[in-house]
Formats: structure tokens, sequence, C-alpha cells
């Protein structure tokens, strides 16, 4: 194994403190990283939009600081994608969208403005589906992510390209956000941490409705840990969220420790009201048979969610009117079928839906707060099939059961979405197929740093065992592209980087 290959494998954790200890140097750690990308990506497609020269420039001013005995940040000299949904000033921003194909902001988020104050080094942004609507990372201006334990396979999302270039170790940081699972789910398929902050921990300058907590954003990881790294430099409040509010930030810097065998366990498969393909129920129970013997008690729990899933397609809706009102109404065509059907659906909605669907939302938190006078934490699988083929726009049957719309198939996310609960999704070895296994943990109302903490010490009980422990790609099969994963591109974007100061992934 080459010295680039072990540095871009360390954690973002050890990363950190190499570069404050002197011990490597934020320019070798990002050579080594678009080294990993180029040799790696044109087999998965994670990454989009780059800006190599101005991250080496960046990586340079890191290795100054670090010399000159400077204060440093606590992702300092660490490489960053972001996911192609936040505006990252001089970087091309598409959102998946043809409408956006040539879309440079001259701002950042507040996401990325906080991540860049803490020293992260932008170096690319990651593959979404088109305006981050759906579980599959698919759009006509960057083609599919594949799933890199098997490209042919989907990675998921919308944070698919955040994950599959997290499991490839081309990034050691890098954003998601989510809705209806869109951290959660991609996270599971390709054998990564996602982690669904409450709302407003992390601020969400870009959403339209400001009071709404559907929309989240937070961070990926390849541990517990790297996750909690992340949420340090970006916790707090802001006014560009009206949802924020104070905390110290630095109180997620390391996961609290925490005694598992004093916990009291809930699961469930199915929330009562999800469609699970009967092999991951099966592999299910297999993990809490193992998970067991490790807590206090370990019990199912029953739910009773009410109307679930239509307040969800309400609630999601109104998200996507708000966003593309001003899209649809330039010309309805140049948005992808999942964007528009969540637009029309919402167009078509009347204030008495919404008032019903918010009132609805509340009896679910409320029906949900049973389970959390029980039970510490609830566990159920992420996702309720195995990753299907890229190439399928969305799981279209689940036990030979049709589902109703292309994001039904989320309902294991999006269920705790509306209670606005922490989630996560924790590596747990492989399915029946040989593929990631992702296990949600759900923490109480407003219990994030509990939440971070049962799972870090869950990781580390994993990773005693062959296998429950987070499995990884093989690389060595990666090595040649797959073209089919860019075959949807209808043109990729051109740019002159000695014009527009902007580099572009070969796709």
């Amino acid at each position: 194994m080459s010295h680039n290959d072990q540095l871009v494998g360390l954690s973002a954790v050890e990363l950190r403190r190499l570069i404050g200890a002197k011990e490597i140097s934020p320019v070798e750690l990002l050579d080594a990283c678009i080294d990993r990308i180029e040799a790696i990506d044109p087999a998965v497609n994670a990454v989009t939009a780059t800006c190599f020269p101005q991250a080496r420039e960046a990586a340079k001013a890191a290795e100054r600081a670090v010399l000159n005995g400077e204060p440093l940040g606590v992702l300092h000299g660490l490489p960053l994608g972001v996911k192609d949904l936040e505006d990252t000033a001089g970087l091309l921003t598409t959102y998946g969208s043809p409408t956006a194909r040539s879309n440079v902001p001259t701002q950042d988020v507040l996401l990325v403005e906080r991540l860049r104050a803490a020293g992260a080094v932008l170096v690319a942004k990651t593959n979404v589906p088109e305006f981050g609507a759906g579980a599959n990372t698919r759009n006509p201006v960057w083609g599919a992510t594949g799933n890199p334990f098997n490209p042919m396979l989907n990675a998921g999302g919308s944070s698919g390209g955040a994950a599959a270039a997290l499991a490839c170790d081309m990034l050691p940081v890098c954003t998601g956000s989510d809705t209806g699972g869109s951290l959660r789910i991609p996270a599971s398929k390709c054998g990564v941490v996602g982690f669904r902050p409450s709302p407003g921990l992390v601020p969400n300058s870009r959403k339209k409705l400001g009071w709404t907590p559907i929309s989240v954003v937070g961070p990926m990881g390849r541990t517990v840990a790297e996750a909690c790294l992340q949420l340090a430099a970006t916790a707090g409040l802001s006014a560009s969220d009206p949802l924020s509010f104070q905390v110290d930030p630095l109180r997620f810097l390391t996961p609290a420790p925490i005694d598992l065998s004093t916990l009291r366990v809930g699961w469930t498969e199915d929330f009562g009201s999800c469609d699970v393909d009967a092999r991951i129920r099966a592999v299910f129970r297999e993990r809490i048979a193992a998970i067991a013997p490790m807590v206090r008690s370990c019990e199912p729990v029953q739910f009773d969610l009410g109307e679930v899933h239509r307040c969800f397609d309400v609630i999601r809706a109104e998200s996507f009117v708000a966003g593309l009102h001003d899209a649809y109404a330039r010309d309805p065509a140049s948005i992808g079928p999942n964007s528009r059907a969540n637009y029309e659906l919402g167009a078509a909605m009347t204030l008495a839906d919404c008032a019903w669907a918010q009132a609805e939302q509340t009896r679910i938190l409320k029906r949900f707060q049973a389970a959390f006078s029980q039970f510490d934490v609830i566990l159920s699988p992420t996702t309720p099939v195995s990753p299907f083929p890229w190439s399928e726009l969305y799981a279209t049957h689940i036990d030979g059961r049709a589902q109703e719309n292309y994001y039904r198939w989320l309902a294991l996310t999006y269920v705790v979405t509306l209670t606005t609960h922490p989630a996560l999704s924790l590596p747990c070895g492989v399915d029946h197929a040989g593929m990631p296994f992702g296990l949600q943990i759900v923490g109480p109302f407003h219990g994030d740093r509990k939440t971070l903490a049962v799972a870090h010490a869950l990781e580390q009980a994993f990773d005693a065992s062959a296998t429950l422990r987070r499995p990884r790609p093989d690389l060595a099969k990666l090595a040649q592209p797959t073209p089919a994963l860019q075959s949807i591109v209808t043109a990729p974007p051109v740019f002159d980087a000695a014009t527009s100061g902007m580099g572009t992934s070969a796709v």
C-alpha cells in the first residue's frame, strides 16, 4: 500500500491531529485525496465540479498557518466535499438540474461558510438526484453515482455522491442533507455514517420554508467520530434558520461515553406502517439478536403513526412548491419527473390539506413519545431493500407490493423525519446480497448527543465482529471507469477554467 493510500484511509479525526502536530502537511493530504479521486471516481461518479487549483492554494495557506503557530479550526487543512445542493462561492453548483447547468454562486451557504471558517479546504461538489428528489443519485447533468460495492447498483440519495466518496476514502469531510432520508439512506447503502440532527441544530440557510422542520443539513462520515467533528464546526444559532438554537458546538467534538449495558433498546422492523422486504427483515432480526446481549434490554415496540404517509406527502410537496415555483412557471418540461411530480402534487393541494398535515404531524410526534417512555433508543432497518440497479429510478415493488409513488420506499426514514427526532444510520455488516446493511438509530426528542453516543458505543462493539463491522469496498475492482454511469447525461457542462476560475470533473 502506498503512502497516499495509507493517508486517505486515516480518519478525519486522526488527520486533523497529524496536521496540528506538524506530522503531515495539508498540501500532502490534498494531493493524496486528488490522487484517490482521479483513480477511483471514474468508476463510481461521486464527484461533480472540482476546484483543485484553488484547493491547493487554500492548502498552502493552511500549511503556513500551522508553521506560523496560528490558531487552528477543528477542521483545519481537511479536504471537503460539499453536496451539490449547497451553494459554493466560485464553484459550479447545479442542483443536478439542466436549469442550473452554468450556475456559479457568488456566496457560500452558511453551512459551507462555517466549514471553511473551521479550516476545511473545499475540493469538490458531490453528486445528487435532480433537486435532491429521490434516493437514487442520478441526474441529466452529471449522470449516475454507482455504489462502491457494485457500481451498477445505486448508491442511495440524495447524498449519494457524498456517501460514495467517503466509502472510497476520496475525501475525509463530506456534507449531507435530509428530508425523507437523504443522509441516512445513502449512508446505509454505501456503508458509512449519516446523521440527521434535530431541526435547527445545524442551521439550514437555503430552505425556502424557514419554519418547517422537514429539511435539515447534517454530517456524514466513515465513523461516528467523523460526523461529530463536522458537527463541532457547524452547529449553533443563526438567524438564517429560524429554527436554529444556541448550543456550544464543541460539545459535539467527541462522542460522549455511554455504557451499552445500561441501555433499554426498542426495535421495530417497520414502524407498523412501512413495506420491508422479507430478506431485509430477516437480516435485521439477526442483527437484533447479536445486539441484545450487549444491552440491558432489547424488546419489540409497537407504533400507531396514524396517516403518516399522507402527512408526509403533503408536507414534502409544500417544500417542492416553494422551491420550484419559478422554474416550473418558466418551463415545466425543464424539471425532471420526480421533482415535477412533487410540484404538481403540491400545487393541487388546498389550505385545508396543509392545515390537516401540520396537525397530523403534531399528533405523530405525540404518539411517538410513548416509545421513549420505555426505551432510550429505537432501532430499525434504514432501508427496506438491498441496493437495486441505478438504472431503475426507484423501488417500484417491495415484497410484491406496488409502491404508490417514487419515494414511498423511503418510508422507514421519512416516518422518523416527521417526528423531528434525531436519527443516524450506522453500518452493520452486509445484507443477504453482500451489500452494506444500515441500522437506523432513533434517539429521543432533541437527544442528539445521546444518539451519537449510543451509535459510537455500538460502532465500537461492532468493530470486534466480522459480521457486524463496517464493510469496505474492494477498491482494486474499481480500477476501470464504468462509462454507463454517465450514459444519462444529455450534454456535460463545459467550462474554461482559465476564465471561470474553477475546474470540473471528467464526466
